[in-house]
């Protein structure tokens, strides 16, 4: 994103307006008005990633203009990024010029943030890291108070740990959750803890059983499962898996049972048309289930999900991609109808908008 579009004088306006496509786009399906729910418009990114732009032995942060891919661009702040990553930004800028052995062939520099204030910077490089860099990168850490991770081609040097935990109070709840490097965490961790709050209010009272796919971290399942009897939530990657065991006993969510499955498998699964080793054990028909809930990739949900989802009585859906989400939405209309709708502004100053939808059996 270039930061010149990055004005916040004009974000309530550039917000109005994606809402406004947002709503016409839902039109046909007779949408009442979509709730609406707005970002910070300054340091509300909790991840960000920049290049290290080397001149003789200095150093700097650098992004890419569109118009000229291959041209860096220094910069000194990020305005968009969080407060605790951009009080790191300069000091470790510093850090980093004072020590040409942490310096060199250093490529790229990533930040993961916490709203409850933890940070955890990773460095990539262009050379093996040895026992000499690792020494230095323990002093750098401590410098800073951050975990710190190094990486080079094949190699990830742990200094600590590899995680970042992050707290928040959602509806009188104190949620803890671990976040790993590398892998998938909200960015916007306001707009990620409106879009909790949204979803519970549409689940609130609905009762039985729910069925979570792409669970990711659990992010969703934590604060979703007190209002289900059972939950059968699962997801394909393992380092995520791991990552929802961990916050699910964190928060002492103990009516959740977690498998690592694709959508169509356990759609498979759930048809009969198949058994699988990883659910040896568990029976699906103790399950009533009465509500899906879907976080889905950009592609949205597949055919043979699709047919799963029509046979629910509510499906709970969150979208990163309004196009697939509509395409879903038209595959559904001769069984369900929009409930609620709602708006979450994941990406101030561009053409992103997350969606959430409650599609309740006609």
């Amino acid at each position: 994103m270039p930061l010149s579009r990055i004005v916040p004088a004009e974000y309530a306006a550039q917000l109005a307006d994606k809402a406004a496509h947002f709503k016409l786009a839902l039109a046909p399906f007779a949408l009442s008005e979509p709730a609406v729910f707005a970002s910070l418009p300054l340091s509300y990114r909790l991840r960000a990633e920049f290049r290290m732009f080397h001149r003789g032995e200095r150093v700097d942060y650098a992004m890419f203009a569109a118009a000229d891919p291959n041209r860096p661009v220094p910069i000194d702040d990020f305005p968009i990024a969080d407060r605790t990553i951009r009080a790191a930004m300069p000091r470790l800028r510093e850090l980093l010029q004072a020590d040409e052995l942490l310096r060199r062939d250093l490529f790229q520099t990533d930040f993961l943030a916490t709203l409850s204030g933890e940070l955890l910077i990773t460095l990539i490089y262009h050379r093996r890291l040895d026992a000499p860099w690792e020494a230095a990168a323990q002093a750098l850490a401590a410098a800073l108070e951050v975990q710190l991770i190094g990486r080079s081609r094949g190699q990830k040097v742990v200094l600590e740990r590899d995680w970042v935990l992050e707290e928040f109070e959602l509806d009188g709840r104190r949620l803890r959750f671990r976040q790993i490097e590398a892998s998938f965490s909200q960015p916007n961790g306001v707009v990620n803890r409106q879009m909790l709050g949204w979803a519970r209010q549409q689940a609130a009272g609905l009762g039985g059983d729910l069925l979570e796919l792409y669970c990711g971290n659990g992010n969703f399942t934590v604060a979703l499962a007190p209002l289900f009897d059972r939950v059968l939530a699962t997801e394909v990657s393992k380092t995520s898996v791991h990552a929802a065991q961990y916050n699910l006993d964190a928060n002492q969510v103990g009516n959740v049972a977690l498998l690592r499955m694709s959508s169509d498998e356990i759609s498979g699964a759930l048809a009969g048309a198949r058994a699988y080793r990883r659910m040896e054990g568990m029976d699906l028909g103790q399950y009533r289930f009465s509500t899906l809930f879907v976080d889905p990739p950009r592609s949205g949900l597949d055919a043979p999900t699709l047919a799963l989802a029509a046979g629910f009585e509510r499906i709970l859906y969150i979208s990163c991609n309004q196009q697939s989400l509509l395409e879903n939405v038209a595959a559904l209309a001769a069984t369900h109808a929009i409930s609620a709708a709602a708006a979450f502004d994941q990406f101030p100053y561009t053409e992103h908008l997350e969606c959430g939808l409650l599609l309740t059996r006609r």
